[in-house]
């Protein structure tokens, strides 16, 4: 009878091993890995608001169509209107819908207002306070948007 040293191919142990590892390894990095994608989500939906703010404002100062321009906030979107009133059937507003993992989780400005406009001339804000976006599946992770009297608009 010949001994063989040299054989081909992989025993059914170490088959399991390998898949064993590899569960492993899916189990500890997908959470990471949600929680990456929520933060860009986030960050992402936060600049969004944060640049139709400014192009309301922008506009506003440029006495485009010789008119103010506001933003509307509501929790799955929101809308760039003309005016110094929403006015949800107007054809010209320009609706940016939020990414359905984020939501517009509070809005507290002055007056209990859900808009805010720019005055022409002075581009000052009609309302003040703050705009807090979420992640629907976990309330913790957020970002405050300010819209301070002057008009001028930070994120933290």
């Amino acid at each position: 009878m010949i001994k063989f040293f040299y054989q081909k191919g992989i025993t059914l142990m170490e088959v399991l091993v390998v898949i064993a590892i590899i569960i492993i390894l899916v189990t500890v990095a997908a959470p990471q890995f949600l929680k990456i994608r929520n933060t860009q989500i986030l960050k992402g939906t936060g600049e969004d608001v944060m640049s139709l703010l400014a192009k309301a404002r922008s506009q506003t100062m440029a006495s485009l169509n010789s008119t103010e321009y506001g933003v509307h906030f509501a929790s799955n979107q929101i809308v760039l209107f003309s005016g110094t009133v929403y006015n949800q059937n107007n054809a010209s507003n320009e609706i940016d819908t939020i990414s359905s993992r984020a939501t517009i989780s509070n809005i507290s400005l002055t007056g209990g207002a859900v808009d805010v406009y720019f005055n022409r001339l002075s581009g000052t804000a009609s309302s003040t306070g703050t705009i807090t976006i979420s992640i629907s599946s976990d309330l913790s992770l957020a970002k405050t948007i300010t819209i301070s009297g002057t008009g001028g608009v930070s994120i933290n």
